[in-house]
């Protein structure tokens, strides 16, 4: 490694060959526990994982093949002998909701979130339109929210004392904000010129809103006020950016045209001029 860097520094090894040697070597040096293995019963790619906020046991997991599991990374479920007389902590689901569920998702499972004070309720978002709530211990859906497109994220508040509002960001330009308290939408943030993304709460203040959309914006919201107070717009806020490549050529061939036609113009009252003299 010493020497990777010293030929970095000595301006031998280019930046990227440079990156691509130390995460080989990273990556070569990885070895997986030999103690703990937790089963997934999903069938399709995990697409959210969340560790509850409350005592830091229980994993939640959402998955594209429209399934939640909930995992207790605490305690195993079970042991397997390992070599060298080593056991295996294996943890399997303790509890699984999929499409054979009487209310479970039809489409792929986005977002998996706990509530944030306790681990007796959970939300997830999914690509069937669908925002729904679930209660942990008899495995039910308590609550549903009807979206107008794919649902991509859902988030709430961890500091949230005076609402229970999740944020959804779907494939609609407008941020829903679904009220857990009354069973329906508080109210629209509209502001995004194209679907979003990502929605994340502010971890100082329960009002403040961060929002990320499919148009290149990042909106920060005060969800008490009309409108959004702050946009990192990446096509407007990069003051003395270079232009694009195109553009840049497009100005080079319109100043070399002025200089040349400068050039002759001024060659022509040369000529004149002498001609005058003789």
């Amino acid at each position: 490694m010493w020497r990777e860097i010293r030929d970095r520094e000595a301006g031998k090894t280019r930046p990227n060959s440079f990156k691509n040697r130390v995460s080989s070597s990273r990556i070569f040096d990885l070895q997986l526990s030999n103690y703990k293995d937790v089963v997934s019963p999903h069938r399709g790619s995990i697409n959210s994982l969340q560790v509850d906020l409350t005592e830091g046991r229980y994993l939640l997991s959402g998955a594209s093949d429209a399934s939640a599991s909930v995992f207790d990374i605490q305690h195993a479920t079970d042991f397997e002998g390992g070599g060298e007389g080593a056991l295996i902590a294996k943890h399997k689901s303790l509890i699984t909701i999929d499409k054979q569920h009487q209310n479970g998702h039809k489409f792929a499972i986005s977002s998996a979130i706990w509530y944030t004070i306790d681990t007796g309720l959970f939300v997830t978002g999914s690509y069937d339109h669908y925002i729904k709530v679930w209660d942990t211990n008899s495995t039910q859906m308590v609550m549903n929210f009807k979206m107008p497109g794919k649902v991509y994220r859902t988030a709430m508040s961890p500091l949230a004392t005076s609402h229970m509002l999740i944020a959804a960001g779907t494939e609609d330009v407008q941020v829903r904000l679904c009220d857990i308290a009354s069973g329906a939408f508080a109210h629209t943030l509209s502001g995004h010129r194209d679907g979003v993304m990502t929605v994340e709460w502010s971890t100082s203040s329960e009002w403040v809103l961060v929002t990320g959309g499919c148009d290149g914006a990042i909106r920060f919201w005060d969800i008490r006020r009309a409108g959004c107070f702050l946009v990192l717009d990446q096509s407007q806020s990069q003051l003395g950016r270079r232009p694009p490549l195109l553009a840049r050529s497009a100005v080079n061939k319109v100043s070399t045209s002025k200089a040349l036609s400068k050039g002759q113009n001024y060659l022509c009252k040369t000529k004149v001029a002498s001609e005058e003299i003789w």
